[in-house]
């Protein structure tokens, strides 16, 4: 029972994970994408018929401006937000010796979202595969925020295949990358926000459960609740209302920090959200539940 809550930090790293898969890529990454390229570009015909790209341009592609990577780029950003992965992973599989790291770490993260329904030991090869995927995109570019966002995500889930004390030995790691992203794209809110959980998490251990953690797995991670609030509140100004649990956890560290009137002001703007996917639906149960006991 004591370790309860060590037991509990670890699984609740599948948070990051929900959140960072299912948000990550439809807000922040959207953002980034280049929507009128995808209109131009998703009806495209002998696509696949494109070989590699390299230095010279064929001429429709002078002509244009446009390359055949960013064509593979876009219909690859146009897939994953069908949620077609599969097909994401078929299309960059032709790509993945180029040696462009926007194209390994895309074909990272449909990987990581196919393990999501895979069996387990297909979902740990993939996994598996990602990482190593994402190693290589870091020696291609380390000055890349998506590759230090999605290595924090795939590094976190291949932990979670090697038990609870290698979970704890990277968790240092994992937030290593996510500080690492948002230096290079302070604008990314998301990666604020995982940021704000994996603080939260922590600071969420008592003194005895960190003393049987320290025990148990070594130096345990450290953090507090103004860190945590210090990423969330971030995250807010940087796209207003753009995830519920965003708000939910403003509300949960408010009440952490005895913060009362502003923690029922987050918790029902959650309840009030507009649930467009479970991910809403359950922040507000939660939120309401949160409310129930205050």
């Amino acid at each position: 029972m004591m370790l309860q809550k060590v037991l509990r930090f670890t699984r609740n790293a599948k948070i990051l994970q929900r959140s960072l898969i299912h948000r990550s890529s439809e807000i922040s990454q959207q953002r980034n994408n280049r929507h009128g390229l995808v209109t131009k570009l998703i009806g495209a015909s002998s696509f696949m018929a494109m070989g590699m790209w390299g230095l010279a341009k064929k001429k429709s592609e002078s002509e244009t401006g446009i390359t055949t990577k960013e064509v593979v780029i876009a219909k690859a950003d146009a897939l994953f937000d069908q949620g077609k992965y599969k097909e994401i992973y078929d299309l960059l599989s032709h790509y993945r010796d180029s040696g462009d790291v926007e194209i390994v770490w895309r074909l990272s993260r449909a990987l990581y979202k196919m393990a999501k329904t895979a069996s387990e030991v297909e979902g740990k090869k993939m996994i598996y595969e990602a990482y190593d995927l994402m190693e290589n995109a870091l020696k291609l570019k380390e000055d890349h925020w998506a590759v230090h966002k999605w290595m924090s995500i795939i590094l976190d889930s291949k932990c979670s295949y090697e038990g609870m004390k290698v979970r704890i030995r990277e968790l240092y790691n994992v937030k290593n990358h996510m500080l690492r992203a948002i230096e290079l794209n302070p604008m990314d809110a998301t990666t604020m926000y995982m940021l704000g959980t994996w603080c939260y998490q922590v600071s969420d251990l008592a003194w005895y459960q960190r003393k049987i953690a320290a025990v148990i797995f070594g130096e345990p991670p450290t953090s507090s609740f103004e860190e945590a609030l210090k990423y969330f509140e971030n995250a807010e100004e940087v796209d207003p209302n753009f995830y519920s649990y965003n708000l939910l956890m403003l509300g949960k560290t408010y009440l952490k920090l005895n913060k009362k009137e502003e923690a029922l002001k987050y918790l029902k703007m959650t309840v009030e959200y507009p649930a467009k996917n479970d991910d809403d639906q359950n922040a507000k149960q939660e939120a309401q539940k949160v409310l129930k006991n205050i």
